[in-house]
């Protein structure tokens, strides 16, 4: 099974829930409360001024957390004092939620950098409208952010429309202690209650909308107890009948087993994603996060940005998500910081307008642009021709040496996995689908099975066809020799759409398995 890396799910909404007062044991029994905002039970004639997308449209969008609080120190300070932020806005000067002008000058910022659409973060729910929702920085957050576009409106600006981030880790971590069932009439009606509360804070002409539809976003599925179709099909039937018969446009991130109008992948920030909503962003820093193995992402003075925008517009989608506007604790912001001024809201401005405009960079050449093959030695260093095997936590291996040959181990991964990943060098890749064939020189060390699963164009495999499998597999007889095995890749991405950026693993259904070589040839198709 594929282990989904969120490199976002942050430590502190495990500390902030924890440290609630605890409620009886009769919370899950709470009944659903009304609409938390004015804007509910709407008509038509309340959308006169609203303004939508088209599908066609070519939309730039990004995440913005707007949970801090320079006065009460929320999401600035740890609890032991200590900075929580990465990176770091230029002043904390009016620097808050709560703050018209720091919306404004987000918003001002956002157009200046290309952006249409900007998702506000929200932590709301059901159980967080009392009896303190007047503290949550969720709803008290978003009015102000409302004047601010108002105000901008007003001055003749056009800022991004507002669209819903719908942080599911609610579902987990929430004043009521509930863990929530989307399977069930109560985790259904909870669903759409928080994304009903959001909407009708937001005035209806500040929407942002595809063909009428308002937008969401879905983030990761592993905060629900459990989930299925239903939970969007409610949501779908329930919305329309408050909000004048509007209907979601719902992107589902890839942990999502349903069916949605698109699919967006989270971490983007680590390299570009793009299962339909495409993510990308400037790399990775959560240093200042505690409790976290190091991880980062070196943002090479902005070149690792522009190559995720460039290969974004190889093969472009109509919709990308710059992951993310301000999430400093991270280090994935491109709003204007203290360490990097007003860089990338410059370059997301420069290909914003190159995306608009439809232009498609040349494929880049490099070492392996006119190869027919790439290849990798595997042992205790492997040697890389083009590609790259890398480590996950279902991907585990270790060198070994069988027959006098050299070869890397399968291990049992954290989550009983056991896979092998690879990365295609850039330079080999081709700007559309293309098949491909992979060859394996492996240890028969057990009997199992013998698949392989990569990047391809099956929107109906797992995670959008990034885990697409190959139509060919090995059977394993464990007769301790040496043998290989072909694979064929029909119509492969290599959009590094798996674990860590890989663009292929092997998959080993079998107690032991060792591989010493593995060889990716372009196909004829």
């Amino acid at each position: 099974m594929k282990t989904t890396f969120h490199p976002n799910i942050d430590w502190r909404h495990t500390f902030i829930w924890c440290c609630l007062t605890a409620l009886p044991a009769f919370a899950a029994e709470r009944p659903i409360p009304p609409a938390f905002g004015p804007h509910v039970g709407l008509k038509p004639n309340d959308f006169a001024d609203a303004r939508s997308f088209q599908a066609s449209d070519r939309i730039v969008g990004t995440y913005y957390f707007y949970w801090y609080d320079a006065a009460t120190k929320e999401h600035i300070i740890d609890g032991d004092g200590t900075d929580a932020l990465t990176t770091h806005p230029p002043t904390l000067e009016d620097f808050s939620y709560r703050s018209v002008t720091w919306h404004k000058r987000q918003l001002r910022d956002m157009i200046a950098a290309g952006i249409d659409v900007v998702l506000p973060v929200f932590w709301g729910a059901p159980s967080e409208h009392a009896p303190k929702a007047h503290l949550h920085w969720s709803y008290v957050g978003l009015p102000p952010l409302v004047q601010a576009r108002e105000e901008l409106l007003r001055e003749g600006a056009l800022p991004p429309r507002i669209g819903l981030f719908y942080d599911t880790s609610t579902l987990r971590h929430n004043a009521w202690h509930e863990h929530v069932d989307l399977t069930t009439d109560r985790g259904r009606r909870w669903f759409y209650a928080t994304v009903r509360d959001f909407f009708s804070v937001i005035p209806p002409w500040h929407w942002a909308m595809i063909e009428g539809k308002p937008i969401v976003l879905l983030y990761s599925a592993s905060f629900a107890k459990g989930h299925d179709q239903s939970c969007i099909d409610f949501l779908k039937t329930e919305f329309p009948k408050e909000f004048a018969g509007r209907v979601p446009w719902i992107a589902r991130e890839v942990s999502w087993r349903v069916k949605a109008d698109s699919t967006v992948a989270w971490g983007g920030a680590l390299g570009l994603k793009n299962p339909g909503v495409a993510s990308l962003g400037p790399g990775y820093d959560h240093s200042a996060v505690p409790g976290r193995d190091r991880l980062v992402v070196e943002r090479e003075g902005g070149a690792f940005y522009s190559r995720q925008w460039e290969k974004f517009l190889q093969r472009p989608s109509n919709f990308v998500m710059v992951e993310t506007w301000n999430e400093w604790h991270e280090g994935t912001d491109v709003a204007e910081s203290r360490e990097y001024g007003r860089q990338y809201i410059e370059l997301t401005r420069k290909y914003a307008d190159l995306f608009r405009k439809g232009w498609r960079p040349p494929v880049p050449r490099g070492r392996y642009t006119d190869a027919t093959s790439v290849s990798i030695a595997l042992g205790a260093n492997n040697t890389e021709a083009g590609l790259k095997q890398i480590e996950n936590d279902d991907g585990m291996t270790q060198p070994a040496e069988f027959g006098g040959r050299t070869a890397r181990r399968s291990a049992l991964g954290t989550n009983q996995g056991r896979y092998i990943y690879f990365v295609v060098d850039e330079s080999f890749k081709e700007p559309v689908p293309k098949d491909f064939i992979v060859e394996v020189t492996y240890f028969d060390a057990a009997p199992g099975t013998l698949a392989l699963e990569f990047d391809g164009s099956d929107e109906s495999a797992p995670f959008s066809g990034a885990y697409t499998r190959s139509p060919d597999s090995a059977k394993l007889i464990g007769d301790k020799n040496w043998k290989s095995a072909t694979f064929r890749l029909p119509r492969a991405r290599l959009l590094n759409g798996q674990n860590r950026g890989a663009d292929f693993r092997l998959a080993i259904l079998a107690p032991a398995f060792a591989a010493s070589r593995v060889e990716l040839r372009k196909g004829t198709g």
